[in-house]
């Protein structure tokens, strides 16, 4: 079995399918799925999504580029849910930047950030991290919560950023693209037990179905390339990264062997 730790199941994209699809991802393997919080108006779904399906969770965050729909009286509500076992995807993103004020947004992307930090650790909860061309400055929001916990979601190979002790690292299907050599040549560097695996669905479709949807079902092909890099079999990475998912999102009960 395997867990998709980042699926944006919540999207538009499954609207007319969404059933087809996480059946699709059962019988692949994909036993749990995790869907990343990213726009306050998104939630009620997620959430709606999770308490329909046993074995779906959600978390609650606002994405870097949603700051307007930033509330952290709505973060709470959500936060306080059964179902809810992380804060985020939160972050800093600088790809896209304003033609002016580029200080006052990269600091209101700051201060969004770190109030999500907050509240992670006000409910316990690890962090699903977004950083996207501002790695410098994330890293140095991250080092100043040594209790924090989290995953850098997407991991963008950036060394930097394996200087966070408890953090975790999430690879999708980037791994699998022809042009991912800074990956491929930085994986080996991230502990194995801080692995997790991840599809970003609908977005970053792996190879050899780029251009499509994305959907969690092509978990068993990320692993597979992970595995290939690592010199590991495709169970080995399925174990750990199996078991790193529970030892980060603990809120989230393990399902034995035996009963798949």
């Amino acid at each position: 079995m395997m867990i998709d730790t980042h699926c944006h199941l919540d999207s538009q994209a499954y609207n007319a399918d969404l059933d087809r699809v996480i059946a699709d991802a059962l019988h692949a393997g994909i036993k749990q799925i995790v869907i990343p919080g990213a726009f306050g108006g998104d939630l009620p779904k997620a959430r709606e999504i999770a308490h329909r399906y046993q074995h779906i969770y959600f978390a609650a965050g606002i994405h870097p580029y949603e700051l307007d729909s930033f509330s952290e009286d709505l973060l709470r509500e959500f936060v306080r849910d059964e179902k809810c076992v992380a804060i985020g995807e939160c972050g800093l993103d600088y790809f896209r930047l304003p033609e002016s004020g580029v200080k006052s947004y990269k600091n209101r992307q700051k201060e969004l950030f770190i109030a999500q930090i907050e509240l992670a650790l006000e409910y316990k909860k690890p962090l699903i991290v977004h950083v996207r061309e501002a790695s410098n400055d994330a890293f140095e929001i991250l080092k100043a919560y040594p209790e924090l916990r989290g995953v850098l979601h997407c991991f963008n190979a950036d060394r930097i950023l394996l200087g966070l002790q408890n953090f975790y690292y999430g690879i999708g299907g980037v791994c699998t693209f022809k042009n991912a050599r800074r990956l491929v040549e930085v994986l080996p560097l991230v502990p194995k037990d801080r692995l997790l695996l991840e599809t970003d669905a609908p977005y970053l479709t792996p190879h050899p179905h780029r251009g499509e949807r994305n959907e969690p079902k092509y978990i068993p092909l990320i692993a597979e390339k992970i595995a290939e890099i690592l010199s590991l079999s495709h169970k080995e990475i399925q174990t750990l990264s199996t078991q790193n998912a529970y030892a980060l999102f603990t809120q989230i009960p393990p399902i034995l062997e035996e009963a798949i």
